[in-house]
């Protein structure tokens, strides 16, 4: 699985980075991706954490390899949400991207890309970060019923069934 992250959003929308960030920018940066590397050893999933570059970005976009991530800081006037587009857009599908902006979510879900919101994302980060490697060894989260949809159910009239769309974003949210 393919984890596009917009990196200042989900800093500003996480309590704890949130602080650091406006302490010092690149202090709320590295304790992201700190904590990012450690989900990524955990989970095995390919992150990339893409942050804007609009005004102090260089010449062209740089993209660095940080404890297993990409890294990328847009070049100079361009946000990270027209990165973020443009790189899911060329994906395959099955890429996830975590943003509270409803601007980019709309946009990449019209690309397939299934988008999480950055609240929704730092409660993940932080189970599977307390759970650490014992979540592998005790009875996997795909075992347990769905909250989402519990599937077909004693009623009167037409089912309610999700969409694809639904159905291919639970599933792919299972596996975060």
């Amino acid at each position: 699985m393919w984890i596009v992250i917009d990196g200042y959003n989900l800093i500003r929308r996480s309590p704890r980075l949130s602080l650091l960030d406006r302490r010092d920018m690149e202090e709320g940066r590295e304790a992201l991706l700190t904590t990012l590397a450690v989900y990524r050893r955990i989970k095995g999933h390919r992150i990339t954490v893409v942050f804007d570059g609009w005004e102090r970005g260089g010449a062209s976009e740089q993209v660095k390899l940080t404890a297993g991530l990409q890294v990328v800081f847009t070049r100079r006037g361009e946000l990270a949400d027209q990165a973020i587009v443009r790189f899911v857009g060329k994906a395959p599908s099955g890429a996830v991207v975590v943003t509270s902006d409803r601007a980019l979510a709309d946009a990449v879900a019209r690309t397939g890309a299934v988008t999480l919101s950055a609240e929704e994302f730092q409660a993940r980060l932080d189970h599977a970060l307390q759970e650490g490697d014992e979540g592998e060894f005790h009875k996997a989260e795909d075992d347990e019923p769905d909250a989402e949809w519990s599937g077909p159910q004693q009623r009167k009239g037409p089912t309610r069934r999700p969409s694809k769309q639904a159905k291919r974003r639970i599933t792919t949210l299972k596996r975060l």
